[in-house]
């Protein structure tokens, strides 16, 4: 996201309530800030952090993403900004120049943590923007859509806003261990994946499922469940293949759906960290 596009969601949240109390990690991200403010190209990376957790403390779906790393070049970076500042031997710009870079390694860590804060504060494990839920409204068009897993609802919320007919649901079996389920944006039914489908398979042109839970076969039991029923709906999955998220055995039988479609839907949906989920068609 450029600087311009950045400042005006800025202006959009900068009254907006927050939910959320302070925490140890926004309080770094906010130190960093101040700490980098000289420093554009990783101050912009710090920014769109603490705009999404304000738009997601706010009830919003967050921005899009850069991808969440330090650039290489970062040290370079500082060293000339700094000898731009102060004369070779200056005692207060090598304090600066060890202070800077003594704080990369943390900045590092935490910029590429950003999803672990999400998934224990607020819930939240596939990063859902905005701008690719917009794309998922337009692919739905006029149909109803399931959504599987639905978690606290970010996506069912997102194409309820967008004025589509959705049927949100999730088992709840994660509420007891984490944040997942307990804050929900949207009604949410209580139902498992497969339940959910039986039930309203008839009605629906779309499902929708997002990071299914790793290592556990609920994602092979829906897909199963669906070839069963010969059903025509599209079944949109988004998640990690073999990594953070679903089974062996739903990744091992997927068939994958190439077309504008799966391209489109992946336009705003983009890596910020080393997982690399995407967002798939599959039958």
């Amino acid at each position: 996201m450029n600087p311009k596009k950045l400042q005006k969601l800025k202006k959009k949240v900068r009254h907006a309530p927050l939910s959320q109390r302070p925490t140890t990690y926004i309080d770094r991200m906010t130190a960093y800030y101040h700490q980098f403010n000289d420093y554009p190209a990783i101050k912009l990376l710090i920014s769109n952090v603490l705009l999404a957790d304000k738009m997601l403390a706010a009830g919003n779906l967050p921005q899009q993403l850069p991808l969440l790393q330090l650039p290489d070049d970062s040290q370079d970076q500082i060293y000339r900004k700094i000898n731009t500042l102060y004369a070779p031997g200056d005692a207060t710009g090598d304090q600066l120049w060890n202070d800077l870079t003594a704080a990369l390694p943390q900045l590092d860590h935490d910029l590429r943590s950003f999803r672990d804060y999400l998934e224990t504060h607020y819930g939240m494990w596939a990063y859902t923007p905005a701008p690719f839920v917009t794309d998922l409204a337009t692919f739905v068009g006029d149909r109803a859509v399931l959504e599987v897993m639905a978690g606290n609802g970010y996506i069912s919320k997102g194409l309820r806003d967008a004025h589509k007919t959705v049927f949100a649901t999730d088992s709840q079996a994660w509420t007891a261990e984490n944040e997942t389920g307990r804050h929900p944006l949207t009604p949410i039914e209580p139902l498992s994946a497969v339940d959910a489908f039986h039930k309203y398979q008839d009605q629906v042109g779309v499902v929708v499922m997002s990071w299914s839970p790793d290592g556990l076969p609920l994602d092979w039991e829906l897909l199963q469940a669906m070839r069963a029923a010969h059903t025509t709906v599209d079944f949109v999955v988004i998640g990690e293949p073999h990594g953070a998220t679903g089974s062996t055995e739903f990744w091992d039988h997927a068939e994958f759906i190439e077309n504008a479609d799966s391209r489109a839907l992946n336009h705003h949906f983009t890596q910020i960290d080393l997982v690399q989920d995407h967002v798939y068609l599959v039958k």
